[in-house]
């Protein structure tokens, strides 16, 4: 005959068996809700981490095996880089060819070779402040700016030419400014197209853009 007593040892022994037993079973779902937490998720996140690694790496990739699109602006900037250079040697060549009562020819000579100094002085010195070396930084110089400044020579010292009376006009005049002023304007028109061909072929000032950053 069993008491109250065993009854209540009886009961809380079958509970607390109930309750070991519930909390150590686990059905079906739970073993597939822990292999999806387990494994299956952080897979899923490791492989798309890689893709979009894998799609970084090959935008990167295509970035660097094809040269961005060159545009206007880009053309622009290095055209007035040169014009720039050619400005100072050419003012200056013609200052010191009329001062010193040169004829037309010695003092274009003159212009035009310190054109080439100032343009390439220009790409020089960025050049030389990265860390290039000077026999590096002149190759560079040289293929950026050779094109562009002679394009650039032939068509402003060619409006000059034509300008009647320019030449001649003494510094002090506004022929003579006003007649470089457009000769200048019209390079720059004239050059700009070509250093965008130049550049969107990778050469010209495209050799040195990396450099510039």
């Amino acid at each position: 005959m069993t008491g109250p007593a065993d009854r209540t040892r009886h009961e809380g022994h079958h509970g607390s068996h109930d309750h070991h037993r519930h909390e150590t079973h686990h059905g079906p779902d739970d073993h597939e809700e822990s292999a999806r937490h387990e494994g299956h998720e952080p897979r899923e996140h490791h492989g798309e981490h890689g893709q979009h690694e894998s799609r970084e790496d090959h935008g990167g990739h295509a970035h660097a095996g094809h040269p961005a699109r060159t545009t206007w602006r880009m053309a622009a900037s290095a055209t007035l880089h040169c014009l720039t250079g050619c400005a100072i040697g050419e003012v200056l060549g013609l200052v010191i060819g009329t001062a010193l009562g040169w004829a037309t020819a010695p003092t274009i000579v003159l212009a035009v070779a310190l054109a080439f100094f100032f343009g390439y002085l220009l790409t020089l010195i960025p050049l030389r402040r990265a860390g290039v070396s000077w026999g590096t930084a002149i190759k560079l110089a040289l293929a950026a700016d050779t094109v562009s400044i002679i394009v650039m020579e032939i068509v402003d010292n060619g409006v000059m030419l034509v300008i009647p009376g320019a030449m001649d006009a003494g510094l002090a005049t506004g022929l003579f400014w006003g007649a470089l002023a457009f000769a200048f304007l019209v390079a720059f028109l004239v050059t700009t197209p070509v250093n965008k061909w130049i550049i969107g072929r990778g050469k010209g000032h495209a050799v040195v853009h990396a450099y510039h950053h």
